[in-house]
């Protein structure tokens, strides 16, 4: 069976992998993930544990984001079986949607962390996951016609090479959909304990994006309504940085705990989803884009 695109060997053999619908033949070996070498980030196993057992796939934010994500694929994916990566799918709660919204595409989930990946595979063997560092990847040129990257740039130090990185991978016409916390004044004790390197702003998107050779589309943001109280929390947060991990662990747990499952603030994301790029939000708890490759 064979991949969308071209795979290079993985360190320590000289072995091309393909594709069998269950796992990677390599020589002899069926890997579940295909794993490549990845450098030091800011992003580990334990911390998406932490982050996922408290949130799971209900916290209202993150199904606004999921929302948002399906949205702008649909509006710039064509073709009849397109080739579309999420990198930085860990537990698969987007790409699993990601599946359904195109079931005659070609999807591919990619993380850089191998704990995630390897449990997806468990869940679904059917599902080609990768494991590699986005700042080096190993993956060939023009090879994709989507991707999706929430919350991910975020955690990587050098994201002008990241974004750089998908820009070399995607085809001419290919989309980046691309989601990353707002507001750098808002950096607290959430942010240092999953691991921000920093937060952005519309502006800074947008100029990340541009500097890669994006044409930029679908500016705005996600939380314009409950952006006031967010933004109180998170300030209020900023005076705990100076506690002890353990301590700032038990904040950041508190935080994910209250807002998980609100049904009420289901209905306002859905409100808000409805208006997002008619009147483009100016400000929010992320910002949002969609870099397009000319």
């Amino acid at each position: 069976m064979s991949f969308p695109f071209p795979l290079p060997p993985v360190p320590a053999s000289p072995v091309v992998p393909s594709w069998t619908g269950r796992g990677f033949q390599i020589g002899q070996r069926l890997e579940p993930v295909l794993s490549y070498t990845v450098t030091e980030s800011g992003w580990t196993d334990g911390l998406t544990h932490f982050h996922e057992s408290l949130a799971g796939d209900q916290h209202y934010i993150d199904i606004a984001s999921r929302g948002n994500s399906l949205s702008r694929l649909r509006k710039w994916v064509t073709g009849e079986r397109p080739v579309i990566m999420d990198i930085g799918c860990s537990s698969g709660f987007l790409l699993r949607d990601i599946k359904k919204e195109f079931p005659h595409a070609q999807v591919v989930g990619a993380d850089y962390v191998p704990a995630p990946l390897h449990k997806l595979a468990k869940a679904h063997p059917d599902w080609p996951l990768i494991q590699f560092d986005l700042t080096t990847s190993p993956l060939p040129d023009a090879c994709l016609d989507a991707a999706s990257l929430a919350n991910v740039l975020e955690h990587i130090g050098d994201d002008a090479m990241a974004v750089k990185q998908v820009y070399r991978m995607l085809r001419p016409g290919g989309v980046a959909v691309i989601e990353v916390p707002a507001g750098p004044h808002l950096f607290d004790v959430y942010d240092k304990q999953l691991m921000h390197f920093r937060r952005y702003s519309r502006k800074s998107l947008h100029e990340l994006l541009a500097g890669a050779g994006f044409e930029v589309h679908d500016e705005s943001h996600i939380g314009f309504f409950v952006y006031p109280a967010f933004a109180m929390i998170k300030k209020r947060n900023r005076k705990y940085l100076s506690l002890s991990d353990e301590e700032q662990l038990q904040i950041v747990e508190g935080s994910i705990n209250i807002a998980r499952g609100n049904p009420m603030m289901d209905v306002i994301m859905s409100v808000e989803e409805s208006l997002r790029y008619k009147v483009p939000y100016p400000f929010g708890i992320r910002c949002v884009a969609v870099g397009r490759k000319p």
